[in-house]
């Protein structure tokens, strides 16, 4: 196993995750007049992206959706709010047992960075319902979920069908991301939807650089799922990571809904 796909199954990294997925706003930016705009990344790329999927009614038994490289969940909750079922993959053993458990609304406790070796003491929740926390309008349905281990290469061929993809800043950190655009024909039915945003940071301890896009990222996304896929929006969607209280990354992912011909 790589020292990256290790990196994802530490202590560090699934606090920074439940952090960047469930921290307060205040928790994760404690600084007035800092990048705002770029706070609750998991759960914009569900709000921000979705609505331009229009009437999202044609399934009659209920909306399908699946979230590829949910990381610690968030994302797959706020689907739970307009889909009928909701299944969250991702490779991280760690990642996924976290997701599990505030999928039983037992609060999780974590530490944040504050500098140096001085930590915070933290405590995960499943998100609240309403309009509050900025999301869709309606509950969240923990019961519509299923989370489990996998990996987006290498998908499960029983998964079926679904009306919603969501793989939010996943491509890039794929060693073969051209098998998992393959592979998405096969997933999303005619008119169903994708959701797909990439901060574009190809990096070779990653992905092997002969694997990186030729030209742009979007240029290379159109030609690999034009045959099957119509790009209806693009959209430039900001996010934060807090490294600790006085350093952060902040970038600007690529994001993109396409529609299933």
């Amino acid at each position: 196993m790589s020292d990256h796909v290790n990196l994802y199954e530490t202590r560090r990294l699934v606090d920074e995750y439940l952090l960047f997925h469930y921290g307060a706003d205040h928790e994760i930016l404690p600084w007035d007049g800092g990048p705002v705009s770029a706070l609750r990344f998991p759960l914009r790329t569900v709000t921000e992206l979705l609505p331009s999927c229009g009437n999202l009614s044609g399934n009659p038994d209920g909306l399908r959706a699946l979230d590829v490289g949910c990381a610690v969940g968030r994302s797959a909750f706020e689907l739970s709010k307009v889909c009928a079922e909701v299944v969250g993959i991702d490779y991280s053993h760690a990642f996924i047992q976290a997701a599990a458990s505030l999928q039983t609304g037992v609060p999780l406790p974590y530490q944040i960075a504050r500098e140096a070796h001085l930590t915070e003491p933290l405590v995960a929740r499943l998100p609240e319902n309403g309009t509050g926390s900025g999301g869709l309008p309606g509950d969240i349905h923990p019961e519509r979920i299923s989370f489990r281990q996998g990996d987006a290469m290498n998908l499960p061929e029983d998964l079926g069908t679904f009306d919603i993809v969501h793989a939010a800043n996943l491509i890039c950190r794929l060693t073969e991301p051209l098998r998992f655009l393959q592979r998405l024909p096969s997933l999303i039915r005619p008119g169903g939807h994708l959701l797909l945003t990439t901060p574009c940071t190809w990096l070779a301890e990653f992905t092997p650089p002969d694997r990186w896009p030729t030209g742009t990222t979007l240029d290379w996304l159109t030609e690999t799922l034009s045959p099957h896929f119509d790009l209806i929006q693009k959209k430039d969607l900001p996010f934060l990571i807090r490294e600790h209280a006085r350093k952060f990354q902040w970038s600007m992912a690529l994001g993109t809904v396409w529609q299933r011909k």
